[in-house]
């Protein structure tokens, strides 16, 4: 099982918790061309090992976090809030 440490709650079960999306894209200009939101809507990487991403604490506080997760293993390697950088924390 996942245990996931809310900024606000503690550590608690990822049952807890939805997955929201990938933490390192970036929406296109609303008046972008069709094709950018295309792409930006239907086309992802599949990433093998650390990767940021936003989750929300539903059964909880209901906020939103950022969670570095290694998506082979799903070790938690840093939680933080939206507007935080881990390598900022180092």
């Amino acid at each position: 099982m996942i245990r996931i440490n809310c900024p606000f709650c503690g550590v608690r079960e990822h049952t807890e918790f939805t997955y929201g999306e990938d933490a390192t894209r970036r929406a296109p200009a609303v008046d972008a061309p069709m094709a950018e939101w295309l792409t930006y809507v239907y086309e992802r990487d599949n990433v093998v090992g650390p990767h940021m991403e936003y989750w929300h604490h539903a059964l909880g506080c209901r906020s939103w976090i950022k969670v570095k997760r290694d998506t082979q293993t799903h070790a938690i390697l840093w939680v933080g809030l939206p507007q935080d950088n881990p390598e900022a924390d180092l």
